[in-house]
C-alpha cells in the first residue's frame, strides 16, 4: 500500500497552508501549462488520480465533464466534499498503486503531482490505458526526474558565486525518503526515459512534453518562482491511447 501522508495530522496542516491548497488551481502557477494540454472537455467522462482538494474535479465539473476524483487520503475527500457539496462530483477512496478503474471508461485520466508516489508507474500506466478510450487522454504532472533524483535536494555555489542545484544518484532509481512538510516522506525516483518508455510500452503515444518553467510574467509576480529557471522541478505530460483496429 502507498504511503498515506495526507492523513498525517501535521503533514495535512503543513501541506493545506501552501497557496494551491488555499487557492486551487490559481494558487498553481504551472496550471496555465498544465491546462494548454487538455482537450474538450464538455460531455466527457473524466477520472482524476490523486485529486486531493478536488480543485481540478471542480474544474473540470465546470467546464461540463462528467468527473470521478480518487485520493489514497481521507482528510483530502473530505475537504474536497466541503469545499464543492453542490457539485454531481463522485469520489472513491482507493491506493493508486491498486487502484483498477473500470475498462474504457473515461476520455480523459487526469494527476496532478500524485504520481512520483507510486512504486510502479508502469503498472499504473498500463491500467490507465485500459481505463481510456481509444483516442482518450492521459495528462499529468509530477516531480520532474531532475528534481525528483536527489532525496533531500540542495543549492551550491559554482566558482562565480552563482546558485546552482546539485544532482546526484540520477541512474540509481527508486525510492527516496525525504523531508516535505514533515520527515519521512516517501517518493520514487525514475529517469526520464523510464518514464516515457512506460508510457509508450503500455501503448501510449506522446503528444507533448513540458519540463515547466515559470513565464517573465510569473517571475514577476512571485519572486520566489527564481529557482524554478535554475532547474526544473516539475514535469507535464499529454498523450493519448491510440486508436487501431488492435484497440
Amino acid at each position: 500500500m502507498a504511503q498515506n501522508i495526507y492523513d498525517d495530522a501535521a503533514f495535512f496542516e503543513g501541506y493545506s497552508q501552501f497557496p494551491r491548497s488555499r487557492e486551487g488551481l490559481a494558487g498553481a502557477p504551472e496550471w496555465p501549462a498544465l491546462r494548454s494540454l487538455l482537450p474538450p472537455l464538455k460531455g466527457r467522462r473524466v477520472l482524476d488520480l490523486g485529486c486531493g482538494f478536488g480543485a481540478f474535479c471542480r474544474w473540470a465539473a465546470d467546464e461540463g465533464a462528467d468527473v470521478v476524483g480518487v485520493d489514497l487520503s481521507e482528510r483530502m475527500l473530505v475537504a474536497a466534499r466541503e469545499r464543492g457539496p453542490h457539485y454531481a462530483i463522485r469520489y472513491e477512496q482507493a491506493d493508486l498503486d491498486h487502484y483498477e478503474p473500470a475498462e474504457r471508461a473515461y476520455d480523459l485520466v487526469y494527476s496532478s503531482l500524485a504520481l512520483h508516489y507510486l512504486a510502479d508507474f508502469d503498472a499504473l500506466c498500463r491500467r490507465v490505458h485500459r481505463a481510456l478510450t481509444p483516442g482518450g487522454a492521459f495528462v499529468f504532472s509530477m516531480e520532474h526526474p531532475i528534481y525528483a533524483a536527489r532525496a533531500t535536494p540542495e543549492w551550491m555555489r559554482d566558482e562565480a558565486g552563482r546558485r546552482v542545484f546539485a544532482l546526484s544518484d540520477y541512474a540509481r532509481e527508486g525510492e527516496r525518503v525525504t523531508n516535505w512538510v514533515v520527515d519521512g516522506v516517501v517518493k520514487y525516483h525514475r529517469k526520464l526515459a523510464t518514464c516515457l518508455n512506460a508510457l509508450i510500452a503500455s501503448g501510449f503515444t506522446i503528444d507533448a512534453l513540458d519540463e515547466w518553467t515559470p513565464d517573465a510574467e510569473q517571475l514577476s509576480a512571485h519572486a520566489g518562482l527564481k529557482d524554478e529557471i535554475i532547474r526544473p522541478m516539475l514535469l507535464l505530460v499529454a498523450a493519448h491511447r491510440t486508436p487501431s483496429a488492435a484497440n
